[in-house]
Formats: C-alpha cells, sequence, structure tokens
C-alpha cells in the first residue's frame, strides 16, 4: 500500500528523500518535514486549515495524531502544530496546534492541546494532558491529567534526548535501504 499524501486546496506536504514516511501513514496539506525525519505506520497529519512543521531528526510514532487550529475571528492566526529537531513523539500521541521545541520526548498516549508550548528539553511522561495554553518549562519533567512540573531533567535524562532522535534516524535509514518485496 503507498503512503497517503494529499493535496488540500494546492498544497501538498513537503520533504526530502531523507525523510521516511511509512507505507500506512497518511498526510494532507501544507506539512514541511525536514531532513532526517521519519512518520511511522498510522500516523496521520492533517495540516488543511493551518500550516504544520516538523524539524530535523524528530519522529512521529505508530497511531499519532497530528493537526492545526483553524483561523477564527476570536483567533485570527488559528494554531498551526510547530515541532522542532531531536524531537520523539511517541505512540499514539495526539499533538493539536501546539508548539513543540527541540530535544523533546513525548510520552505514549500524551496529549498536548491548542496554544500549549514545551520549551526545548522537556519530557511529557506517558498518558499526560498539557492543556490548552500551558507551557512547560525547559529542563523539566512534566506527568499527569492535567501534566505538572515533577523534577529538573538529570544530566543522563538530557543527554538522551538526542541520543533517542538519533535511534530513529539509524532505523528510519535501515527502512529507507531496505529492498521492498511484494507479497505474492
Amino acid at each position: 500500500m503507498p503512503v497517503s499524501l494529499r493535496a488540500y486546496k494546492g498544497v501538498s506536504p513537503q520533504f526530502d528523500d531523507s525523510v521516511y514516511l511509512d507505507d500506512a501513514c497518511v498526510l494532507v496539506g501544507d506539512i514541511f518535514l525536514d531532513t532526517d525525519s521519519s512518520i511511522w505506520p498510522l500516523v496521520a497529519a492533517r495540516g488543511d486549515v493551518n500550516h504544520m512543521r516538523i524539524g530535523k531528526r524528530t519522529n512521529v510514532q505508530d497511531g499519532a495524531i497530528l493537526h492545526v487550529t483553524r483561523k477564527s475571528p476570536s483567533n485570527p492566526d488559528g494554531n498551526p502544530l510547530l515541532i522542532g529537531d531531536d524531537v520523539t513523539i511517541g505512540h499514539k500521541a495526539m499533538l493539536h496546534g501546539c508548539t513543540v521545541g527541540n530535544r523533546i520526548l513525548v510520552g505514549m498516549g500524551a496529549i498536548i492541546l491548542d496554544g500549549a508550548i514545551l520549551e526545548d528539553d522537556v519530557i511529557l511522561g506517558a498518558g499526560s494532558l498539557v492543556p490548552p495554553g500551558k507551557v512547560l518549562k525547559s529542563g523539566h519533567l512534566y506527568v499527569g491529567s492535567p501534566a505538572k512540573q515533577v523534577r529538573t531533567l538529570t544530566e543522563a535524562e538530557l543527554r538522551f534526548l538526542p541520543q533517542s532522535a538519533d535511534n530513529y534516524v539509524r532505523l528510519k535509514n535501515e527502512y529507507l535501504n531496505e529492498e521492498i518485496v511484494t507479497p505474492v
């Protein structure tokens, strides 16, 4: 099954050959993926009513949902989805019209809502909920629903954030170099 890339109002997802898109993902509209990023099975990303930008070496894991917020009289710019470099977005996470900085780990099943901001170097625990407009400060672990600051990240955790991204760059390169075998 081929990757589903769809234009919306004449605008199509943009990326280069260093990006890995799994055959079972769906990308629609104004989406830009920077170098060495990867989109894994069953990810749905809709940049239809606003734009989406995904940084370098960022991976979006299985079943994640990425969306944007439309422009309205009460929110004239809407909320694009902006994701930085070296970000790991865990399985089944949902990001909606938020800003995610660099070197972030978004845990499995986490939800980040409209206008929320995750500054650089943050770990958001699995199943956590970041309410609209909340700012998660750099260098901390956040967990819960709603997400609360638990503690400062350790040096090992800070080193892990880019390592996680590097692991997915290596994995996506293996997938890109894998010989395609069509079932008989």
